[in-house]
């Protein structure tokens, strides 16, 4: 706030107001639960500026009339890697004069090589143009800090503060426990009895803070606390009979729109999750703050994202699922130490505890952590081919000399100086600056490029060249073993049952598998879903398949991992399809892009082409929408009816005037064009658009894309294609 604040003072103008177009400041924040949570924040704060606060995330995208208007961009790592790729986009970056990086302990992550792109790209950016970007990272649990400041160009005695545990307000005492128990569903009523002694010893005294790792857990777990509670009659050691906290609650409970809130709120317990509505968490967060709510049962994003101690924190479990994995995995350090921070209150306690439940197996490792904090490492090397095609595809490298010395400026090129055995290095002291190892890191991943088609890789002359096809994975965010996938089996005419099956198998997908448990689930969504799924229900590209036909059907699914695998299948999808549809287009395979374009949105709108249009809008009645699919009239032929035909047809007079209105707000044009031969192989058209809808910002956003795509006479082919809005 106070970097932020600095800037605005440089930009104050003579008398007294800010001069808003001259700057702009980006806030990476590592989750979009925590992106929402910094715009709200920073909005209020810096209302009396008239500073405008904006996400940018995988939910919400700028025109650029909002990114002019807008001041402080709060945004995810991947989602401002993509806006940094576009070289022609500078709209975004030339303005940033100040660049905030929270939780730059990521670098550790699987996301890590992310920040390390775009800090190496935002510092040969000010060298490039001169143009100054002050860059200020956080950190709660960073234990090599000097390594990090040092990629980040900072000057130790002056940009460099680290604070130790001594200048913790509270200090913290913590319990490790260990469950032996091996079965599943015993472990997790062991877990919960455990919780339920830890809560009790706090009843009446402090508030307790409980983290699981699923949205669905947080209501399991409150409720079996709850219970064992009733069963015990101990419920009023947590609210008093007559207390005016227990009418506050109950009041409030009947506002909330969440089921399993509103049954735990009157009790003194609640929960917390991304997946709640803004002003449930509010709520919650407000009745936690003023000592309402006893026992609040959270996911993590509470510890990332909003500031809520609490007297006693409870880590239930130390394992997640992880989609991109297709398994549970042990909680990072990091995400331990963040939890663990949120125990103890400044202004009311004199101590705080931390209670962590873990399997026996792992306690020693979550011990050794506690007591010798590991440095973290550089993850770029798993990923370099990708990181290398995206700076060739932007222009800022055009030779392996060139990419080798952008290695410099990451992460990984100070990690390596400082531990080369971790990374292979066998004789350091040969070539102090890693000039040779670099050469080879790049030589590698330019080989593995120009393999798979993504560049141009001259050996000899060292020469880098981009290629259509590593700007279209660069631009889509493509991995390149993914690319190399397309380019095997991509031909000009597929069918929709070829198309699913080549998205099913892309790279991004490779940790999907089949658990025993979900055979049985999949193979009723399989006869459900209309596209035929060919490959065995054993093969794990038919899961991914199965899944996003599920997503488009808006099908129920059971199982918290199944869920959390369609999600992760679906947040690719629309990315990867429009990859497939660019493909296409640079191809001139005009069959298969208009498929793929026509699934792309199918999985932006969630229905099928055979289902009517005007299931977008959410407002129209189910039984209406069928009533107009059993009809199966042309859509074409729904804009010469009027009002009353459109009432006729569902027998209900009343709809006509609603269904005519949402009829004429399809994005439609009238074309006409006027063609003249100018050479044999030449032709010239003159072509006039006319929009034919009503224009309504709400639902039309500020623009509409078209593809004007010029296609010969068997529509198999491209002649030219232009996009505009």
């Amino acid at each position: 706030m106070l970097a932020m604040l600095n800037l605005i003072g440089q930009h104050v103008k003579e008398d007294g107001g800010v001069d808003l177009d001259a700057f702009k400041i980006v806030y990476v924040a590592p989750m979009k639960a925590l992106v929402q949570e910094v715009v709200l924040n920073f909005s209020q704060r810096l209302k009396g500026y008239n500073i405008v606060v904006r996400e940018l995330s995988g939910d919400q995208s700028l025109t650029r009339q909002q990114i002019q208007e807008t001041q402080v961009i709060v945004t995810t790592p991947e989602k401002w890697d993509i806006i940094t790729r576009k070289s022609g986009d500078r709209t975004y970056t030339q303005l940033v004069r100040l660049m905030i990086i929270d939780e730059i302990h990521l670098l550790h992550d699987e996301r890590g090589p992310v920040l390390e792109a775009l800090v190496a790209r935002t510092i040969r950016q000010i060298e490039t143009t001169q143009e100054m970007i002050r860059i200020v990272a956080l950190s709660a649990t960073l234990p090599n800090y000097e390594d990090v400041a040092h990629f980040l160009r900072v000057k130790p005695d002056k940009g460099l503060f680290y604070f130790d545990n001594s200048f913790r307000p509270v200090p913290l005492q913590q319990q490790y426990i260990g469950v032996t128990e091996k079965k599943a569903i015993k472990r997790f009523q062991l877990m919960n009895e455990i919780c339920y002694e830890k809560v009790m010893a706090q009843a009446g005294k402090n508030q307790v803070l409980i983290f699981v790792h699923s949205r669905a857990e947080t209501a399991k777990t409150a409720r079996a606390l709850r219970d064992m509670a009733l069963e015990n009659d101990v419920l009023g050691q947590f609210i008093r009979e007559d207390s005016a906290t227990r009418e506050i609650l109950q009041s409030e409970a009947e506002t909330a729109k969440n089921e399993d809130l509103k049954d735990l709120l009157p009790y003194g317990f609640a929960i917390h999750h991304a997946g709640m509505t803004r002003a449930d968490r509010n709520l919650v967060e407000d009745l936690f703050a003023d000592k309402h709510i006893q026992v609040l049962v959270s996911t993590s994003t509470l510890a990332w994202g909003v500031n809520l101690p609490a007297h006693t924190v409870i880590i239930k479990g130390t394992q997640m699922y992880s989609p991109e994995k297709g398994k549970w995995v042990e909680l990072s350090p990091l995400d331990i130490l963040q939890m663990v921070g949120r125990a103890g209150r400044p202004q009311y306690d004199k101590t705080g505890e931390a209670i962590v439940l873990t399997q026996h197996s792992e306690l020693q490792y979550y011990l050794s952590l506690n007591n010798q904090q590991l440095p973290i490492e550089s993850q770029l090397i798993s990923k370099l081919p990708d990181h290398l095609n995206a700076e060739v595809a932007l222009g800022s490298i055009q030779t392996v000399k060139e990419a080798a010395h952008h290695i410099g400026y990451t992460y990984l090129y100070v990690r390596m100086l400082r531990n080369p055995t971790l990374y292979g290095i066998k004789d350091p002291d040969d070539d102090p600056y890693l000039e040779q190892f670099r050469l080879d890191l790049v030589h590698s991943a330019a080989a593995m490029l120009d393999k798979n088609n993504m560049v141009k890789y001259d050996r000899k002359a060292g020469s880098l060249q981009a290629t259509t096809l590593g700007r279209v994975a660069s631009h889509y965010y493509v991995a390149h073993q993914s690319m190399a996938t397309y380019n095997e089996y991509l031909k000009p005419t597929m069918s929709d049952i070829e198309v699913f099956r080549l998205f099913s198998l892309s790279n991004e997908f490779r940790h999907i598998h089949i658990r025993e448990e979900e055979r049985v689930e999949l193979g009723k969504l399989a006869a459900r879903v209309p596209v035929p799924i060919k490959e065995s229900m054993e093969e794990p590209s038919a899961k991914v398949n199965v899944l996003l036909q599920a997503y488009i059907s808006s099908l129920k699914l059971d199982g918290f991992a199944l869920i959390a695998d369609m999600t992760y299948v679906q947040q690719s999808a629309v990315r990867i399809l429009r990859a497939l549809f660019e493909i296409a287009l640079k191809r001139g395979w005009a069959a298969l892009a208009d498929r793929a374009l026509t699934l792309c949105k199918m999985v932006e709108r969630r229905m099928w082409l055979s289902q009517n249009p005007l299931r977008q809008f959410k407002n129209i009645p189910e039984q209406i929408l069928r009533k107009l699919e059993r009809k199966e009239l042309a859509w074409d032929r729904y804009y010469d009816l009027k009002p009353a035909d459109l009432g006729e047809l569902v027998k209900i007079p009343k709809m006509g005037k609603t269904l005519h209105k949402l009829v004429h707000q399809f994005p439609r044009v009238e074309l006409t064009a006027h063609v003249q031969p100018i050479t044999r192989s030449l032709l010239r058209i003159d072509l006039t658009i006319t929009p034919d809808f009503q224009f309504d910002q709400k639902i039309h956003d500020y623009s509409q894309l078209f593809h004007i795509i010029v296609e010969d006479v068997d529509g198999e082919k491209f002649f030219t294609t232009n996009p505009f809005c």
